[in-house]
């Protein structure tokens, strides 16, 4: 899917979940469609450095470097969520990230191996 096609689809299912105003949905289409053209533009970073045989495993700085910079555009994105959401919906929002994330994390063991399903 294109950029577009996501940010559209994250608007409108944002839009059913928290109940959201005409402006707050342009608000947070724009934001979706940054989010979804940064994610596509890494992606295809990504597959052209395995293209290319040139993609190697990080370094433990690297990680850690990749990792932060990921931890700093989530916070970033939380921010400007608040400023678009009401308190109410805000916290409706935070509840379904985080039960998203739990669902995310099921299955998977402590080594963060997927676990076999019987």
């Amino acid at each position: 899917m294109t950029p577009e096609q996501i940010a559209t689809l994250q608007t409108k299912k944002m839009t059913l979940e928290l109940d959201l105003s005409e402006a707050q949905q342009d608000q947070l289409y724009t934001l979706n469609l940054e989010s979804a053209k940064t994610k596509k533009a890494k992606r295809e970073e990504i597959k052209s450095l395995k293209k290319t045989g040139e993609r190697q495993k990080p370094s433990s700085e690297e990680r850690y470097a990749l990792k932060s910079k990921r931890l700093d555009a989530q916070l970033a994105h939380k921010e400007e969520m608040k400023k678009i959401l009401s308190e109410e919906q805000m916290e409706k929002w935070e509840k379904i990230h985080l039960n998203k994330r739990k669902h995310h994390r099921k299955g998977r063991k402590s080594n963060g191996k997927k676990e076999k399903r019987k």
